[in-house]
């Protein structure tokens, strides 16, 4: 046997067990949080975060928002994603390129995430082209023809500025229109029910490596070249927290989307509005608070900027995927999200265009 069918053989065997995404209609939590409510330490904090989320949802004036950072949706969380758009509990995502692109939009293309084997050397996982993130696997061969999706995009709109939210827009609009073979992504589902993505550090994805080559292309031939402009994300995500008033925010990690949607506030009262701090907030991290740092800092620190009230905050100090698929499942349940008026914050541009 050669050696290429010898790294061929290993590398199917590696990538073998594929990730499994949970769905919130398929199990009940609610008997869990209701348990949770009784006990303490993380458990009450996870129950007191279901609590606030579904107050959020029953608030017929509160609009909702998720913030997505970290690796939950290549671990088996995207589908909880996707449903909560699907059934109108999310009315705006700012999340990380890698989560929208590397994983969502990525697996939308056919591709897939895999659980990953113990002990496996990843001088070995280089020479076979297998990425891994913690415990999972991407092929990056895989991976790379998504970075030539996002560069064949790229070159056939219009070369001239676009907000991350409007490039993603392009995105799901290319799935729904045939792109997809893999139906009901975050992307498209997104896409078609008017909920707009923001990814204020949109480069920082597999999204960058078709944007630059892109880029690299057109001014070799002399010709224009699309750019990602990152003012009209803040400004863009601004005119949505103006419009909307009351906001409910359920962030899974930290990072720039946690700010950048809390940064809002200040943002409108900067532009002469009377801006409401966000009403609710749920955080689920790990980050420890000592380092100071964004992803770490309290809700209650987030309130000393105007960002954030403190009556309806929780932080869930636990690794998400553990949590959130809980949490989601018992808002779905408990089914305020029924009576919400879908607020589709994409055709807000829509009409600016």
């Amino acid at each position: 046997m050669n050696a290429d069918v010898q790294k061929s053989n290993r590398k199917a065997e590696l990538l073998a067990n594929t990730v499994e995404h949970v769905a919130i209609d398929a199990y009940d939590a609610r008997p869990i949080i209701d348990a949770m409510r009784q006990m303490s330490f993380t458990s009450r904090d996870t129950a007191r975060a279901a609590d606030i989320w579904s107050m959020s949802l029953e608030d017929a004036g509160c609009s909702t928002w998720l913030t997505l950072a970290g690796s939950t949706s290549a671990g088996g969380c995207m589908h909880i994603y996707r449903d909560m758009v699907k059934h109108g509990m999310i009315d705006v995502i700012v999340s990380t390129g890698a989560s929208i692109v590397d994983m969502d939009f990525f697996e939308a293309l056919g591709f897939k995430h895999y659980q990953a084997q113990a002990s496996v050397d990843d001088r070995d996982l280089r020479d076979l082209y297998i990425d891994r993130i913690y415990d999972t696997y991407i092929d990056e061969e895989e991976l790379q023809t998504c970075d030539a999706t996002i560069f064949d995009l790229c070159n056939a709109l219009e070369p001239r500025p676009y907000s991350s939210r409007e490039f993603i827009w392009e995105m799901g609009k290319w799935l729904a229109s045939g792109g997809a073979k893999k139906p009901g992504s975050l992307v498209q589902t997104a896409y078609e029910e008017d909920v707009p993505i923001f990814c204020p550090a949109f480069t920082d994805s597999s999204a960058g490596f078709g944007l630059v080559k892109h880029q690299v292309e057109q001014m070799k031939a002399g010709r224009p070249y699309l750019t990602i402009d990152a003012v009209a994300d803040f400004r863009e995500l601004t005119d949505i927290k103006i419009a909307a008033g009351t906001t409910g925010l359920f962030m899974v990690g930290g990072g720039v989307p946690k700010n950048f949607a809390q940064d809002t506030v200040v943002c409108a009262e900067i532009l002469g509005h009377v801006a409401e701090m966000h009403k609710y907030a749920v955080q689920i991290t790990v980050a420890d608070v000592r380092d100071g740092a964004c992803s770490s800092s309290t809700l209650k620190e987030a309130c000393s900027w105007g960002k954030v009230d403190v009556t309806w905050e929780q932080m869930v100090f636990a690794e998400a995927t553990t949590v959130v698929p809980l949490i989601a499942s018992d808002a779905f349940h408990r089914g305020a999200h029924k009576a919400r008026a879908r607020r589709r914050w994409a055709r807000l541009f829509a009409k600016a265009a």
